[in-house]
């Protein structure tokens, strides 16, 4: 499956602004199952854009708009080509023995542990404990702390913000597709799964009656012995396969924040943000 990703942003200030500083996660990486054809990101006004890779592996682009203005757009296109998710055996059998390895342990170790917006709590750890068996699988694990996160929690845009932490998605029972990830990764962790935070776009065919399409997405990744990491998805219950663009990974949202910048000048400010994504 192919497809086109059109993300383009909007700031409108109150007044004047300067000094504008910003550091953008838009452009994938080629991935296991997805490759990027193409990208081109585009800033008004016009300046220069840096491109580096982070600490994950992410394309990362910094700019600096230092003259006065009024208006921000960031426009991103993207292509990526995606082969259809293959999962073998060995890895949806893997048990904890797997995870020993010391190659598995070097990659997955930075994943067990706490985050920025993902902390453990007492209550983390029980149904961490009460949702898992110690001689399952850990694809199996992750599946059942995935279903009873769609199971329970209700998607309702606005009853949080990009600043919400676990704590208050998992007391509130509520949330969006950033919370319920941060969530899926507090319990996966508690339960000794490897699992990261997976940031990007969603298709929603036809066919498909998929909740965060036409918008940023966000879901969790488990990762697998020999195949690597897998998407997980418990907004929508369902793995992340062709129809999931993925540009950048992380250990929580804080690592792989679409945009984030600072800025002197009005604190008024409106975001527009449109999103279209297309089978091509």
């Amino acid at each position: 499956m192919k497809l086109s990703v059109v993300h383009r942003t909007i700031f409108r200030y109150g007044g004047p602004v300067t000094d504008s500083v910003n550091e953008l996660h838009l452009e994938p990486r080629t991935f296991p199952f997805q490759k990027t054809l193409s990208s081109l990101i585009r800033v008004l006004p016009a300046t220069r854009l840096s491109k580096f890779q982070d600490l994950f592996q992410n394309t990362t682009h910094y700019f600096e708009i230092p003259r006065s203005h009024q208006y921000l757009e960031i426009e991103s296109r993207i292509r990526v080509h995606n082969l259809p998710l293959e999962i073998p055996e060995e890895s949806r059998n893997a048990g904890k023995d797997a995870y020993r390895a010391p190659a598995v342990r070097d990659r997955s170790w930075p994943y067990l542990n706490e985050s920025a917006r993902v902390i453990f709590r007492p209550e983390i750890w029980r149904k961490a404990v009460d949702l898992t068996f110690p001689h399952d699988a850990y694809f199996e694990k992750a599946i059942a702390i995935m279903n009873w996160i769609h199971a329970e929690f209700s998607y309702e845009p606005g009853s949080t913000d990009v600043a919400t932490h676990l704590d208050q998605c998992f007391a509130q029972r509520r949330g969006v597709c950033q919370d319920f990830t941060h969530v899926m990764l507090g319990l996966c962790r508690a339960a000794g799964i490897p699992a990261r935070y997976a940031s990007g776009y969603l298709y929603n065919g036809p066919r498909d009656h998929l909740i965060g399409a036409q918008a940023s997405h966000a879901w969790a990744e488990v990762f697998l012995p020999v195949v690597g990491w897998i998407g997980f998805d418990p907004t929508n219950n369902t793995l992340a396969d062709a129809r999931y663009v993925k540009v950048a990974v992380g250990r929580d949202y804080e690592d792989v924040a679409p945009i984030r910048g600072t800025y002197r000048g009005s604190s008024h400010c409106q975001m527009d943000v449109d999103v279209l994504v297309e089978e091509i």
